[in-house]
């Protein structure tokens, strides 16, 4: 491949990223009918640490892409979304187990 064209590079982590982030969508949507049918109370905390996951995503999903499809190398993931992330993955399955 050569430097200028990163464009099916950029597509392919795009479309990634974007399939990422609608599987934890469908999987936020599940945790907030489970909230609704519990009642509401502590339900809702995995819920908003799984909207953000959602949010987070997107956003990485987007600068990444916007990266790559930028002319010559791009540059590495910001260490500090990728911390973000695994953040709110662990939070989100903690307060799970914890809501259970």
């Amino acid at each position: 491949m050569s430097t200028g064209d990163h464009g099916a590079q950029a597509e392919r982590t795009g479309l990634a990223w974007r399939r990422t982030a609608l599987a934890a969508t469908a999987c936020t949507l599940l945790l907030l009918h489970m909230a609704a049918r519990r009642g509401w109370g502590t339900t809702v905390v995995p819920v908003v640490f799984a909207g953000a996951m959602v949010i987070t995503l997107v956003v990485i999903g987007s600068v990444r892409e916007r990266a790559l499809r930028g002319p010559g190398i791009p540059k590495p993931l910001n260490p500090i979304l990728a911390v973000t992330t695994v953040t709110l993955v662990v939070a989100t399955a903690v307060s799970l187990v914890a809501v259970r």
